[in-house]
């Protein structure tokens, strides 16, 4: 199984990189990867968005609006 990216970016000492899957009604799931740290202290944070949909394009855009929206206010995810 692939799983379409679009490139990460960075934000202090944050890594987010936008990630989509196909599920099983044929729509995508947007999902945000967010990583701290380095080598054994590495830490990464996968969320998984509720909305689906129609293309893994559409997915990635939401997926990289909410780690800007992250970024802004850390708290809103916890």
């Amino acid at each position: 199984m692939s799983i379409p990216t679009t490139a990460p970016f960075a934000a202090g000492r944050f890594l987010m990189t936008p990630l989509t899957r196909l599920a099983q009604g044929g729509a995508y799931i947007a999902s945000l990867s967010i990583r701290s740290g380095r080598g054994s202290q590495t830490h990464d944070r996968i969320y998984t968005f509720r909305p689906e949909f129609a293309t893994p394009d559409s997915a990635l855009h939401y997926a990289a609006g909410q780690g800007r929206q992250w970024i802004a206010n850390p708290l809103a995810f916890a």
